[in-house]
Formats: C-alpha cells, structure tokens, sequence
C-alpha cells in the first residue's frame, strides 16, 4: 500500500544561493582608474550576475578579463565552473570547479557548489565526501543549508542514520528550514514513527506558503495511517489541482484504485 522505492526520495538538492547580492549590470564601474584587486573582484561580481541573468557571453567575456588579472584566482575559476556547468559543459565545469578547489582548498562555497554539481550528475558518495569537508567549517555562513544537502546525499545512499544526524544538525542551526522539516518526516513515517513524523510534518505545514508535491503526498499517507479522512481529503485535492502532472498524483491515484 505505501509506496517507498522510487518515491523515497524526490526532489533536488538544496543549492546554496549562486550569486553574490544585488549587482548592477552595467560596466561603467570600470570606467574609473581600479587597483587590480579591486577590478578582478568588480569583474567577478559581474559575471556572477551575468550567470544569474543567464548570459552566459557577457559572464565569460568579464571572467577572461579577471583571468587576465590573476591566472590563479579561484573565485575566478569557481565562476568559470558555474558558467560551464549552466551550458551543459560539464567536463569543463569539473575542472574548473576542481581548480579553484587546489588554488583554495578552504573556499567553502565552491566546495558546495561542486557538490552541488556532482548531486547533480548523480555522484551522491563524491558530492558526500565535498559535503563532508564543508560543515567542518564553523565560520561559513552556508553550514546549516550544507547539512541539509549532506542528508539529501545520504539518503540517496540509503544511509538513514546519518542522513537523519545532518538534518538534525541542520535544524539545530535553523528550525524553519523546510527541506530538511520534510525530509525527517519522510524518513520517521518510513519506519514507522508516525508520532514524530507527524510533529516534523505539522512544522513543515507551518513554514512553506504552499505545500510540495511530495509534502502533500505524505500529508495525505499520514492522514490515512491516523483515520483522519478530512485531511487526507484536503491534501488529496491540493495534489490534484497543484500538482496532476506529478508522480506523487500518480502514485495516489493508484492506492485508490479497487
């Protein structure tokens, strides 16, 4: 009845923000005389922008002019790597992820963002082992977020306990966070503790304005293990009308069938 093996698990993992804050794209910054330090990093923070806005041309061409500055950058090749990794030229962005990661072995955020690439490509115990070496670091602003995608690898590698010790942590840091909420909810109701699974899932109610597809899913499961039929109405209606297209819609339509 309670469908596990490929709907364990679903969704991406939770990529720390790319991209520096607000930057104009305009390059008239650069029309005034800079010290070189300052203009690789006015060239960086422009490309990043550039990638966010996806233009990948004008990102490249401010990141060859930061190269010429510095060869040996690693903020530099971290952005080459996201540029790549944006236009499907993964063995590029390998590289240069790999790159800024020896120039700068303690550069927290492309150690994340690598892991974030080799999540991507499939890689959970490469992306585990990068994730591993980041929540070592007390002082990165990003820690708590690299729990939650350190159990997101875990539980693609089937390893419960500790995919449960990262999200602990990373809830430890920060109760609102509403992947890491859902995904202790999952992984209590898989083994049969539906109290606590209830307690994660009924805080993650209260943080996201909108449920996922895989949240209600399991909203409507825990409805159903407690006889609360009101509830499970209530989800199982939002998943037709959000989400019909979804595999968790599916996966519901079939428990329903006689």
């Amino acid at each position: 009845m309670l469908i596990k093996a490929k709907l364990r698990y679903i969704g991406a993992i939770a990529l720390l923000a790319l991209l520096a804050g607000c930057i104009s794209t305009t390059e008239s910054v650069f029309t005034e005389e800079a010290s070189p330090e300052k203009a690789l990093q006015q060239r960086v923070e422009l490309a990043r922008q550039y990638i966010g806005e996806g233009n990948w041309e004008a990102a490249k061409r401010n990141l060859k002019l930061a190269y010429e500055i510095d060869p040996k950058n690693a903020y530099v090749y971290e952005a080459f790597a996201l540029v790549y990794q944006s236009t499907g030229e993964y063995e590029l962005a390998e590289e240069n992820f790999e790159m800024a990661l020896k120039i700068d072995p303690d550069f927290p955020r492309a150690r994340n963002n690598f892991a974030a690439f080799l999540f991507a490509q499939q890689r959970y115990k490469e992306a585990e082992k990068q994730l591993e070496r980041v929540v070592k670091d007390s002082l990165y602003s990003g820690r708590p977020l690299a729990f939650v995608n350190l159990g997101l690898c875990r539980v693609q590698l089937f390893d419960t306990e500790g995919a449960e010790e990262a999200f602990v942590r990373a809830l430890a840091m920060d109760r609102t966070n509403s992947i890491a909420l859902l995904e202790m909810s999952q992984l209590r109701f898989d083994v049969g503790d539906y109290r606590n699974a209830r307690k994660y899932y009924g805080t993650y109610r209260t943080v996201v304005r909108q449920q996922s597809a895989r949240g209600l899913w399991l909203g409507i499961r825990l409805a159903r293990e407690s006889g609360n039929l009101n509830d499970e109405s209530s989800y199982a209606l939002a998943l037709s009308n959000l989400y019909p297209d979804s595999i968790e819609y599916e996966a519901y339509k079939r428990i329903q069938a006689p």
